[in-house]
């Protein structure tokens, strides 16, 4: 049991926890939206669904490319702004002006026009998102050098961003509402327009209100020029083979994989559940009971899981909340068979307190964790400091395993033989879909448990190296 108490200087003032949690409101809300707004790509303009499928997949792997160019870029950059918010604030700006842009598609335009459109659209808007995201990630990570505050910082901030996922599933029902929009193309115009300007707005709010380091002390950093950034890339994959040696980091990133990857893969799962199983595949009957079903499981996590979450770590330590809660949320999964029941729709929510603990703890604590392998990576490696680096690679995984999931999805999907044209699935498939949606994440779930069991960076050793850190360079 922890006995620490974190120092005043060390702990984050509410008003620069809100600032960041804003930022994370729009992380989230970004990403979420664009998911709903592509399915609209089919119906509302005439997208061919392999088309559709490229406009998803394609920006991928550029993405997964800009992240540790962006990562280095903040790592190395100095300023007398700092060296995260600059591109904070520029990123926020161009993401949310660029996500509105994005969306300004017509039905009456040629489908390759929109879909070359579209395309190109969207590697300029990652590019800014880019610049918003990998520094705000790696503000995080300097926030506070204490190993509790780190998780108290990570827990609000998530809580924050969960709001997103409260909103995001009812824009399927506002898109589709004839009474607020002529059509689907208007609502997705309009409505990108208004999520646009928000996250523009919330995003500047880390620049404004977030304190960084101090960089005096940070040695040893690069020039910031087009040379070293285009040699900082061609020796990338070497740079990540060296920071996956580090077991720590890896271990983190394996379950992360694990975790989040197994939950996308059947994420949508519960959707068809619903209106199949539950209501006979009548779309009318089922109303907006998925959107229900996503928005209650944003609110237990934001509201009860992850204070929860960030209470048990500071208690018993990282490692073992990880995997208290990833059993909690095996459980839950588990519940799910009893929890989906034609008789009692409204049973549908008593699985989801226990099954949202492996999601809603997953990236408090992993995020606390990795700034707490920063501090490892600094002792071993010595400046610079490569917060923005570790937090591009490990989102390039998260991004990596999600379009893998998006795949390893669509192929259980064909496995159990549900056929998207048919009004009603047969039995077996019905009973295949349930079993996958409960195998699936409970089985990654476990791996991941199996992962971290010797996770080995506690609060001891972490107090031990910031100690060190500090006789060797001062406070930072």
């Amino acid at each position: 049991m922890s006995t620490h108490v974190t120092p005043l200087k060390d702990r984050v003032p509410f008003g620069q926890k809100a600032a960041f949690g804003a930022g994370h409101l729009v992380n989230n809300l970004l990403p979420g939206s664009l998911g709903v707004f592509a399915f609209f790509l089919l119906t509302a303009f005439g997208m061919d669904p392999f088309l559709a499928g490229l406009l998803g997949g394609l920006p991928r792997f550029f993405d997964a490319i800009t992240d540790p160019i962006m990562g280095y870029i903040s790592d190395n950059t100095k300023s007398r702004f700092g060296r995260r918010k600059p591109y904070i604030f520029i990123g926020a700006i161009l993401s949310g002006i660029l996500f509105a842009v994005l969306w300004q598609l017509s039905p009456d335009n040629s489908q390759m026009y929109n879909f070359w459109y579209f395309l190109i659209l969207s590697m300029v808007y990652l590019i800014g998102n880019t610049m918003f995201s990998t520094p705000l990630i790696g503000l995080g990570y300097e926030m506070t050098f204490d190993y509790n505050e780190r998780t108290r910082l990570m827990g609000f901030s998530q809580t924050i961003g969960q709001m997103a996922w409260m909103i995001v599933p009812w824009f399927w029902v506002l898109i589709a509402n004839p009474d607020l929009f002529d059509t689907q193309a208007i609502g997705v115009r309009r409505l990108s327009i208004i999520v646009g300007v928000i996250c523009m707005v919330l995003g500047m709010m880390p620049a404004l209100f977030c304190k960084e380091i101090d960089q005096a002390n940070l040695t040893n950093r690069d020039d910031l020029t087009l040379k070293n950034i285009a040699r900082n890339f061609k020796s990338l994959l070497h740079n990540m083979v060296l920071i996956f040696k580090n077991i720590t980091f890896v271990r983190l990133c394996a379950a992360t994989f694990l975790v989040f990857n197994g939950f996308q893969m059947v994420a949508s799962f519960s959707y068809f559940i619903i209106v199949f199983y539950l209501f006979k595949g009548d779309y009318g009957l089922a109303g907006t009971w998925p959107a229900w079903f996503s928005t209650i499981s944003a609110m237990f996590t934001a509201f009860l899981i992850i204070p929860v979450i960030t209470w048990m770590a500071n208690r018993w330590g990282k490692r073992r909340a990880f995997i208290y809660a990833t059993v909690l949320s095996i459980v839950g999964y588990a519940l799910k068979w009893w929890g989906f029941n034609p008789d009692n729709p409204w049973l549908m929510f008593m699985p989801l307190p226990l099954m949202v603990f492996g999601i809603g703890g997953l990236f408090t604590l992993m995020m606390s964790m990795t700034a707490d392998v920063c501090d490892l990576d600094e002792l071993n490696n010595g400046m610079p400091r490569k917060e923005g680096t570790f937090g591009a690679i490990y989102w390039w995984m998260v991004k990596l395993g999600q379009g893998l999931a998006l795949v390893l999805g669509g192929l259980v999907l064909k496995l159990v033989g549900f056929d998207q044209n048919a009004a009603q699935q047969t039995a077996d498939t019905i009973t295949n879909l349930r079993l996958a949606d409960i195998i699936v994440p409970a089985t990654t779930a476990a791996l991941a448990i199996w992962v971290m069991w010797k996770y080995d960076l506690t609060e001891e050793k972490a107090m031990e190296i910031k100690k060190e850190l500090v006789n060797r360079r001062g406070e930072l």
